[in-house]
């Protein structure tokens, strides 16, 4: 008797061909449809691991494959073939927004070691993208827990990116203290839909929408080199010192009120991952397990979309 979250055989048979294969040095796997709905339903209900019921095998799979895939970036390469296909069919608004929210962390979440997710075989294409993974999770502090302090108390910052159908483009995690604008950037640049067919993968999108967080000089010079549309409202002290400075200030930047209303695709996007327990509070210790887990979150959301 099957979850009312596990995944159907329509949306199985889109994830199949995409699931890792064994070399077969190292035994049988145990059946990943049957992994990937216990690591769902685990997302969804926000269980110890100890708990999944029976019926998703032995837990401690469960776990060693979850943690293993948000360590080479499984969850990762599996959404962006989601994304793929989506956009293939015309199914994307590439006019995205980007925003951040705190998540409060479980004080299960402390006391991890502060080391960087383990590096598969040399030279095999899960070490690059471990590799990546390590290199976005390391703070300009060295932290790569992300886990900090804010007035939310101990909480891990996500900043994801959302099209214009409330769906997660690409994420980023950070300790709660660091400000919104710090990652747009990398925000932006982990935006990569591959093409099914031959080309480049998608990265930039016709336009971007945020709040007045992201209102500097950095995130607008970086948008205009892209010669990426976006809608950024100007803060009060910035459009208050422009005025002071006169002619030097230079003219207030464009602002399209109508295309600004659609910034709450990214809350609506935020609201849809809060939906599942194990997203709206971190029970992780580490942070590239914690970050597999929303990306496994967003997964679910493609596929249901």
């Amino acid at each position: 008797m099957g979850s009312r979250g596990d995944l159907t055989d329509a949306q199985w048979e889109r994830l199949e061909p995409h699931m890792p294969v064994s070399n077969g040095r190292c035994g049988r796997w145990r059946d990943h449809r049957q992994v990937v709905n216990g690591v769902l339903y685990r997302t969804r209900t926000g269980v110890q691991w100890r708990d999944l019921p029976d019926r998703y095998g032995p837990w401690k799979t469960v776990h060693e494959r979850h943690r293993r895939w948000s360590a080479d970036g499984t969850w990762e390469l599996l959404l962006q073939r989601v994304q793929a296909e989506a956009d293939a069919a015309g199914d994307i608004d590439w006019n995205i927004s980007v925003d951040s929210t705190s998540v409060r962390a479980h004080h299960h979440a402390a006391g991890a070691r502060q080391a960087p997710p383990p590096v598969p075989k040399r030279g095999s294409t899960a070490a690059l993208r471990t590799a990546r993974i390590r290199a976005e999770l390391v703070d300009r502090l060295g932290e790569v827990r992300a886990l900090g302090r804010s007035r939310g108390g101990f909480t891990t910052k996500l900043h994801p990116s959302a099209d214009g159908h409330c769906r997660v483009l690409s994420m980023v995690i950070t300790p709660g203290q660091r400000a919104d604008c710090t990652r747009f950037e990398q925000v932006m640049n982990k935006i990569r839909v591959p093409r099914l067919t031959l080309g480049r993968p998608r990265t930039k999108p016709d336009s971007v929408s945020a709040d007045k967080g992201y209102s500097n000089r950095r995130t607008r010079r970086y948008l205009r080199r892209r010669g990426i549309r976006h809608v950024i409202p100007e803060r009060a002290d910035q459009a208050a010192n422009r005025v002071r400075r006169g002619k030097a200030g230079g003219r207030p930047p464009a602002f399209d009120k109508d295309r600004y209303k659609k910034r709450n695709n990214v809350e609506r996007a935020i609201n849809k991952l809060n939906i599942l327990r194990a997203v709206a509070t971190r029970f992780d210790k580490r942070g590239y397990v914690f970050l597999g887990t929303v990306t496994a979150a967003a997964l679910v959301i493609w596929l249901r979309s």
